[in-house]
């Protein structure tokens, strides 16, 4: 009996038929995972920042010029020959003594009734104006008086933590600003009795014989020369403006700004001079808010109203040794500030309708959150409500963010 065929165990054939027979599918499926993580969408790349707690200023940032607070502008008092001008811009001068100008005329102009009754009346009106300069010193040294011996008593319960910070301050102002109104009442004085002189002399002049020697003007104060007008020997008529002196070193600081933004400055507002060609800030403090607004033209050619702001420095002149007469500076004028705000970056907010939101990053997804915004600089804005400290505050986040995406953080700043 002959054997049949042999027979061998077909597993291996089968199980490759298995493969051969699914391989289609699982070339598929790997396809349609692959199309699947392709068009999966990715986590949207994002700045973030962080929610803080720490103090906050809202200012009003506008260019100013420094100017001398009082001047005194020198004119001929009547018309002559002016005799050449030998000083220059910056010379030091001194009041009553330093001779400015001298003015060769003759005093036949003042023979007549009529010129002498004028020379008569200004004298008159000059010894009037000296005694109520005079009065106006006596009230400026009462009430400095007063204010420093205020500001001396305040002082001592701010040290013992007894007075609030903004007392203390109202205090300081008043003090300061008292002094430099006896400064300038004591300045007043000076102008008027040189004016007063000036009158005396051109009613002597008038009498007989009394125009024979040159007329000289000294100078009224003591300071600088601040401008030649005229340096050339020359007729000049009466009022000619022949120079401008003051005293460099007693500046203010005159700051145009927007009129609506006016409306928020108070006086004694705390003011930061920047850019001014120092190593720090120099502080003032604004003493006007002027009434008059005026109409200037913008760069792109559009009108705005604007008014003058005028501060007082602060700082002492040896921080500022080189600050000049019509200097430019870079004005930060604050108009509210506190020392403890729930702060976030300005960037992370944007308004929708009536509301401010912002997207917060948590877990990896925005969150849309809508939030009560308070005061802000331009850089930060007080949180109010609707976020909480250390909270992660979306910067910018662009269209591609809406709520509920994921994002990658890439920086955490915080502010």
């Amino acid at each position: 009996m002959n054997p049949g065929p042999p027979v061998f165990p077909a597993t291996k054939k089968s199980g490759y038929s298995v493969w051969r027979r699914f391989l289609p599918w699982f070339g598929g499926l790997l396809l349609v995972a692959l199309i699947v993580v392709g068009l999966w969408p990715r986590a949207v790349p994002v700045e973030v920042a962080l929610v803080t707690r720490g103090p906050l200023v809202v200012t009003v940032d506008e260019e100013g010029m420094t100017r001398v607070k009082n001047r005194y502008l020198v004119s001929a008092p009547v018309a002559g020959q002016l005799r050449r001008i030998d000083w220059k811009a910056g010379a030091v001068v001194e009041a009553g003594r330093t001779v400015l100008a001298v003015l060769e005329t003759s005093g036949a102009d003042f023979l007549d009734a009529r010129s002498q009754a004028q020379a008569e009346a200004r004298v008159r009106v000059a010894e009037a104006a000296r005694e109520a300069s005079v009065a106006q010193r006596e009230r400026a040294r009462a009430a400095g008086k007063m204010f420093t011996a205020d500001f001396q008593r305040l002082k001592q319960l701010f040290a013992q933590k007894v007075l609030s910070a903004q007392e203390f301050d109202a205090a300081q102002m008043r003090a300061t600003t008292a002094e430099e109104d006896e400064r300038a009442a004591e300045f007043s004085v000076k102008v008027a009795e040189f004016e007063l002189q000036q009158a005396r002399a051109l009613l002597l002049r008038g009498q007989p014989g009394g125009g024979a020697e040159p007329l000289v003007l000294a100078s009224p104060i003591s300071g600088r020369i601040l401008r030649v007008f005229q340096e050339s020997a020359r007729v000049v008529p009466g009022g000619f403006a022949l120079m401008e002196v003051g005293d460099p070193t007693d500046l203010e600081v005159r700051i145009e700004v927007l009129s609506r933004d006016g409306v928020a400055i108070a006086p004694g507002a705390r003011v930061m001079l920047e850019q001014w060609g120092g190593p720090e800030p120099l502080a003032a403090r604004v003493r006007l808010v002027e009434p008059s607004a005026f109409t200037k033209i913008s760069a792109l050619g559009v009108e705005e109203q604007r008014v003058y702001v005028v501060a007082d420095f602060t700082d002492p002149l040896e921080k500022r040794p080189t600050l000049g007469d019509s200097y430019r500076v870079e004005a930060r004028i604050v108009t509210w500030e506190t020392a403890s705000a729930l702060r976030a970056p300005a960037g992370a907010l944007f308004q929708r309708g009536n509301a401010w939101q912002t997207f917060a990053s948590e877990g990896g997804r925005a969150r849309l959150r809508t939030v009560r915004a308070g005061r802000s600089n331009g850089l930060e804005t007080e949180i109010l409500d609707g976020l909480h400290e250390g909270d992660s505050v979306i910067v910018y986040p662009g269209d591609k963010v809406i709520d509920g995406t994921r994002v990658t953080p890439l920086i955490v700043a915080g502010h």
